[in-house]
């Protein structure tokens, strides 16, 4: 199932944490602007942390700059449309231009992810997804990544539908990982952050 060059795997994992460390600072930055703004603009946390599912179907945290108002529990079920409403106006900023992804390069640092693989879902919708979707599980054979081929050819994956497309082609990616396949992965990732910026 795993593509069989075992080099490329150590290169990638080398790769990932040379450039979470070189981004390390921006987002110490970042957070410190944050931590102001979100005063007048997004009053509560600066980071969100939310159960995922890692590799090996294992469940990590994964941390997020906070782009919604505070819950308690989130209700929503994988077939749920996605709450909107609760986004803040600084919030809307943040997702348009991926900038609230930035604290997972932590996630990579600690080896619960990569730069570049399928995105982790939401703990409970992944153990849901796992008994209606035929080799779901299988897209956990490799660390979840802050971006992936799915991500840039499907966007959000909403319901069981879409997200059998999505783990079809995260299983494409396990399968033929290669250096040029995620170099073309980041080069469409940064286009879709520079569009963000510009809109």
């Amino acid at each position: 199932m795993i593509g069989n060059n075992s080099s490329f795997w150590i290169f990638k994992r080398i790769f990932d944490l040379i450039i979470s460390l070189f981004l390390l600072p921006f987002v110490i930055v970042i957070t410190c602007v944050l931590f102001f703004l979100n005063m007048f603009y997004n009053k509560g946390t600066v980071y969100f942390l939310q159960k995922r599912m890692g590799k090996d179907c294992k469940p990590f945290y994964a941390i997020k700059f906070r782009t919604m108002k505070n819950t308690e529990l989130m209700a929503r079920t994988y077939s749920d449309p996605l709450e909107l409403d609760r986004v803040t106006e600084l919030g809307r900023i943040l997702r348009k231009t991926k900038i609230d992804e930035l604290p997972q390069i932590l996630n990579v640092i600690k080896g619960e992810m990569s730069l570049i693989g399928p995105r982790p879902d939401y703990f409970e919708h992944a153990l849901s997804f796992i008994e209606h979707i035929p080799s779901y599980e299988d897209r956990h054979l490799i660390r979840p990544g802050i971006t992936g081929l799915s991500q840039i050819r499907l966007g959000y994956a909403e319901g069981l539908n879409e997200t059998k497309k999505k783990s079809k082609v995260d299983l494409f990616y396990i399968e033929n990982a290669c250096l040029k396949l995620d170099l073309k992965i980041a080069l469409v990732t940064i286009m879709i952050i520079i569009n963000g910026f510009r809109k």
